[in-house]
């Protein structure tokens, strides 16, 4: 049976957990994980908010999944933005940063640290 082709899905689950994920990486993750190195107070932060993610997806009763991470980060960032938090447009000084965004650098410290392979660049 073959479905028409405007009742196709155009992204399927995993390209859109992965698009979330790299989106958030990118946006959050290679700044402020490079910067929570640096910064021992950022990175005990991170820490923490990585064990109340844990904690609130049941990561200590079964394995975290990149779907798992991915709609936790789609709903901070929901709720986050229904309550006034808007995504910083310049360089965000991780001193200061705010809880939202170090709750969103520990979903990318528990994606680095999942078991499922990174995506791979193409080759040239």
């Amino acid at each position: 049976m073959q479905v028409p082709p405007n009742q196709v899905p155009a992204a399927t689950a995993v390209d859109s957990t992965r698009t979330t994920l790299v989106g958030l990486v990118n946006a959050v993750g290679l700044d402020g994980l490079a910067a929570a190195h640096q910064l021992p107070g950022l990175l005990a932060a991170v820490d923490q908010h990585a064990a109340a993610v844990r904690d609130s997806l049941h990561g200590d009763q079964r394995p975290l999944t990149a779907p798992a991470l991915a709609g936790y980060a789609d709903g901070i960032k929901a709720a986050a933005t229904e309550h006034g938090w808007q995504p910083p447009t310049d360089p965000v000084d991780w001193s200061e940063a705010d809880w939202v965004l170090v709750r969103l650098l520990a979903v990318c410290a528990l994606t680095a640290a999942l078991d499922t392979p990174a995506a791979q660049p193409s080759p040239l």
